[in-house]
Protein backbone atom coordinates (compact mmCIF):
# COMPACT_ATOMS: atom_id res chain seq x y z
CA UNK A 1 0.00 0.00 0.00
CA UNK A 2 1.30 3.62 -0.65
CA UNK A 3 2.57 5.73 1.71
CA UNK A 4 1.48 8.70 0.10
CA UNK A 5 -2.06 9.89 0.37
CA UNK A 6 -3.65 12.77 -1.81
CA UNK A 7 -6.12 15.21 -0.86
CA UNK A 8 -9.71 15.97 -2.09
CA UNK A 9 -11.24 17.20 -4.04
CA UNK A 10 -8.31 17.16 -6.58
CA UNK A 11 -7.12 20.89 -7.78
CA UNK A 12 -6.08 20.33 -10.99
CA UNK A 13 -4.81 24.03 -11.37
CA UNK A 14 -1.69 23.34 -9.37
CA UNK A 15 -1.24 19.92 -10.91
CA UNK A 16 -1.08 21.52 -14.41
CA UNK A 17 1.09 25.13 -12.78
CA UNK A 18 3.30 22.18 -11.77
CA UNK A 19 3.24 22.25 -8.33
CA UNK A 20 1.50 18.38 -7.99
CA UNK A 21 -1.33 17.17 -6.08
CA UNK A 22 -1.83 18.05 -2.53
CA UNK A 23 -1.19 15.29 0.08
CA UNK A 24 -2.67 14.29 3.23
CA UNK A 25 -2.39 11.65 6.25
CA UNK A 26 -3.65 8.86 6.65
CA UNK A 27 -6.92 9.56 9.10
CA UNK A 28 -7.42 12.43 6.64
CA UNK A 29 -7.60 10.18 3.44
CA UNK A 30 -9.68 7.54 5.42
CA UNK A 31 -12.28 10.03 6.10
CA UNK A 32 -12.22 11.52 2.63
CA UNK A 33 -12.96 7.53 1.59
CA UNK A 34 -16.00 7.02 4.09
CA UNK A 35 -17.13 10.53 2.85
CA UNK A 36 -16.98 9.17 -0.93
CA UNK A 37 -19.13 5.77 0.35
CA UNK A 38 -21.88 7.92 2.29
CA UNK A 39 -22.29 9.92 -0.75
CA UNK A 40 -22.57 7.66 -3.46
CA UNK A 41 -25.28 5.80 -4.39
CA UNK A 42 -24.87 1.94 -5.11
CA UNK A 43 -24.57 1.39 -8.77
CA UNK A 44 -23.50 5.10 -9.39
CA UNK A 45 -19.62 3.68 -9.86
CA UNK A 46 -19.83 1.90 -13.20
CA UNK A 47 -17.15 -0.30 -12.27
CA UNK A 48 -17.90 -1.37 -9.02
CA UNK A 49 -21.79 -1.30 -8.48
CA UNK A 50 -21.57 -2.17 -5.07
CA UNK A 51 -19.66 0.83 -3.70
CA UNK A 52 -21.80 3.56 -1.93
CA UNK A 53 -24.07 3.41 0.60
CA UNK A 54 -28.11 3.23 1.19
CA UNK A 55 -28.41 6.48 2.48
CA UNK A 56 -29.97 7.88 -0.93
CA UNK A 57 -32.34 4.91 -1.27
CA UNK A 58 -33.65 5.90 2.52
CA UNK A 59 -33.69 9.31 1.97
CA UNK A 60 -36.75 9.54 0.10
CA UNK A 61 -38.34 6.30 2.17
CA UNK A 62 -41.18 7.68 5.05
CA UNK A 63 -39.40 6.62 7.93
CA UNK A 64 -42.33 4.75 10.12
CA UNK A 65 -39.85 3.69 12.94
CA UNK A 66 -36.77 5.93 13.20
CA UNK A 67 -34.68 3.05 15.41
CA UNK A 68 -35.37 0.63 12.11
CA UNK A 69 -34.55 3.30 10.29
CA UNK A 70 -31.23 4.13 11.60
CA UNK A 71 -30.11 0.09 11.84
CA UNK A 72 -30.68 -0.13 8.39
CA UNK A 73 -28.49 2.87 7.30
CA UNK A 74 -26.11 1.59 9.65
CA UNK A 75 -26.30 -2.03 8.66
CA UNK A 76 -25.05 -0.92 4.91
CA UNK A 77 -22.83 1.57 5.92
CA UNK A 78 -21.19 -0.91 8.27
CA UNK A 79 -21.12 -3.24 5.26
CA UNK A 80 -19.52 -0.81 2.79
CA UNK A 81 -17.10 0.39 4.98
CA UNK A 82 -15.77 -2.81 5.97
CA UNK A 83 -15.62 -4.15 1.99
CA UNK A 84 -14.05 -0.83 0.90
CA UNK A 85 -12.35 0.67 3.12
CA UNK A 86 -9.33 -1.88 4.13
CA UNK A 87 -6.96 0.76 5.93
CA UNK A 88 -9.06 0.11 9.22
CA UNK A 89 -10.50 -2.57 11.32
CA UNK A 90 -12.30 -3.34 14.44
CA UNK A 91 -15.10 -0.93 13.48
CA UNK A 92 -18.40 0.66 14.99
CA UNK A 93 -21.08 2.75 13.19
CA UNK A 94 -23.44 4.82 15.33
CA UNK A 95 -25.74 6.50 13.79
CA UNK A 96 -28.58 9.04 15.48
CA UNK A 97 -31.37 10.69 13.55
CA UNK A 98 -33.40 14.44 14.89
CA UNK A 99 -35.18 16.74 13.34
CA UNK A 100 -34.48 20.44 13.44
CA UNK A 101 -36.60 22.68 12.77
CA UNK A 102 -34.75 26.40 11.13
CA UNK A 103 -37.47 29.17 11.90
CA UNK A 104 -36.99 32.34 9.04
CA UNK A 105 -38.83 35.18 10.71
CA UNK A 106 -37.97 37.99 7.95
CA UNK A 107 -39.27 35.50 5.20
CA UNK A 108 -42.03 33.87 7.29
CA UNK A 109 -41.11 30.36 6.74
CA UNK A 110 -40.29 27.23 9.30
CA UNK A 111 -38.23 24.92 7.48
CA UNK A 112 -37.79 20.78 9.16
CA UNK A 113 -35.29 18.30 8.18
CA UNK A 114 -34.26 15.75 9.13
CA UNK A 115 -30.69 15.94 11.02
CA UNK A 116 -28.85 12.36 10.59
CA UNK A 117 -25.30 12.02 12.57
CA UNK A 118 -22.97 9.54 11.72
CA UNK A 119 -19.90 8.47 14.15
CA UNK A 120 -17.50 5.92 12.86
CA UNK A 121 -15.00 4.30 15.53
CA UNK A 122 -12.30 2.21 14.58
CA UNK A 123 -8.25 0.88 14.55
CA UNK A 124 -5.92 1.71 12.04
CA UNK A 125 -4.40 -1.32 10.53
CA UNK A 126 -0.67 0.52 10.06
CA UNK A 127 -0.41 1.54 13.10
CA UNK A 128 -3.20 0.43 15.85
CA UNK A 129 -4.57 3.70 16.53
CA UNK A 130 -7.70 4.68 17.32
CA UNK A 131 -9.59 6.29 14.75
CA UNK A 132 -12.62 8.18 14.86
CA UNK A 133 -15.00 9.88 11.93
CA UNK A 134 -17.83 12.42 12.53
CA UNK A 135 -20.50 14.25 10.16
CA UNK A 136 -23.97 15.43 9.79
CA UNK A 137 -26.38 15.24 6.80
CA UNK A 138 -29.28 17.09 6.32
CA UNK A 139 -32.27 15.40 5.02
CA UNK A 140 -35.70 15.61 3.60
CA UNK A 141 -36.13 19.78 3.79
CA UNK A 142 -40.09 20.84 4.40
CA UNK A 143 -41.05 23.96 5.01
CA UNK A 144 -43.98 25.90 5.51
Amino acid sequence: MSDKFFNKPFRLSSLFSGNGIQSTDLGKSISNHIELIIFTRYGEHRYQQNFGCEIWDLDFELIVSESIWEEKFRKSLLKSITDHELRIYNMSVDIHIAEVENVYPMRKITEIKKKVDISVRALIKATGEKYFFNTALFLSPLST
